[in-house]
């Protein structure tokens, strides 16, 4: 029984698959709770500064980044972020008194989470990943609840303090059922022509645009239509290549902003492998061709790609091999229906249901504790 207001940090961020986790945890934690303030901790000049606000959230900003794995003269400055970030930290947590900190991963929650255990705030923990960032590695001990999407994860946190939860993803995103018309006339694309949607994360994908761009062809070729999501590095050398009108079958965007028309109106998707996309391609159930990012840490987007490849739920690419490969594994599959069946029933059938409501259930356990 809820006694008083619930007051509620949620910190982290840097990228998409940090962000609207955090906000679809918040949005479930609005459904359930009927007094509840939510505060936002992020990293400043980073996307969670602008998309949170967006959706409706405040948010304070801390002066931090992470740590460079070549030798970098901004490793110099990481100790004075990390020190002033603490002691922000602390401030925030001291003024808004909250009940409970959710960290989702990313710069900001490592001196959040770290201050609110210090006064012995309930910290929970959502990791995405097959394999986890080193923040939540780091901050494990200090947290009452780990909430994660793979089996195995004993193999890094306390097994006593996992809950398998899948990953939250927006609802507005993944409810793409009876959508396809209003999607063919977002994109001005026709909805009886086959679409490839192409994702490199939030902020886009150089091998992957380099890939496309390399292998365009194949898509005039066989009247194939593509939604082509480049992020703001791109966009610019992207719009050189494809002229943008309505007799073109490319649609060329920086960012796709309608994520659910842009699944309604996919057969098939090229995406990078991080955890949130992967969540996501679950929940729609779209035959997905895989290009992990390999920089990633301990190259988990690949880690996370083989968990569905070994069920047949999804095909996956090599980064190196994509400009070689792209072009006949689309066509493959665009020749082949039985595997594009195969891969959009087995890719479903991985999806968790209710993610974001079961994180916000097991927040609200532990304040009333």
């Amino acid at each position: 029984m809820q006694q008083h207001k619930f007051k509620i940090i949620i910190s982290g961020g840097g990228t998409g698959g940090h962000v609207f986790p955090a906000i679809a945890i918040a949005n479930a934690l609005k459904t359930k709770v009927n007094d509840v303030e939510i505060l936002f901790v992020g990293a400043k000049g980073r996307m969670e500064m602008e998309k949170v606000p967006a959706a409706g959230y405040k948010i304070e900003g801390l002066w931090i980044s992470g740590l460079q794995r070549s030798l970098s003269l901004k490793n110099l400055s990481f100790p004075f972020k990390l020190i002033c970030s603490l002691l922000k930290a602390k401030k925030i947590i001291r003024k808004f008194k909250p009940d409970a900190v959710v960290g989702v991963g990313g710069y900001a929650s490592g001196p959040t989470l770290r201050m609110a255990a210090l006064k012995n705030i309930p910290v929970i923990i959502q990791e995405q990943n097959s394999y986890p960032g080193i923040t939540n590695k780091l901050l494990a001990k200090y947290a009452d609840k780990i909430c994660v999407a793979y089996s195995g994860m004993e193999r890094y946190f306390p097994e006593s303090k996992i809950l398998i939860t899948g990953n939250p993803v927006r609802h507005d995103v993944i409810d793409i059922k009876d959508k396809k018309k209003d999607a063919s006339e977002f994109f001005r694309l026709d909805n009886k022509k086959t679409t490839i949607l192409v994702v490199g994360g939030s902020l886009g994908a150089v091998s992957i645009n380099e890939s496309i761009r390399k292998n365009l062809e194949t898509f005039q070729n066989q009247e194939l239509q593509l939604i082509w999501q480049t992020g703001k590095n791109y966009i610019n050398t992207a719009k050189d290549i494809v002229s943008d009108n309505d007799d073109n079958n490319i649609r060329v965007v920086e960012f796709i902003k309608r994520m659910d028309y842009a699944y309604a109106m996919a057969d098939i998707v090229i995406s990078r492998a991080g955890a949130i996309a992967i969540s996501e391609l679950c929940s729609v159930g779209k035959p997905t061709i895989f290009i992990p990012l390999p920089s990633a840490a301990e190259d988990h987007q690949t880690k996370n790609a083989m968990e569905l490849v070994k069920n047949k739920a999804a095909l996956m690419i090599k980064d190196k091999e994509a400009s070689e490969k792209i072009s006949k594994e689309i066509t493959g599959l665009i020749n082949d229906k039985d595997l594009r069946i195969t891969l959009s029933r087995n890719i479903k059938n991985m999806a968790f249901e209710n993610s974001s409501a079961k994180i916000a259930d097991e927040i609200i356990k532990i304040i009333n504790k």
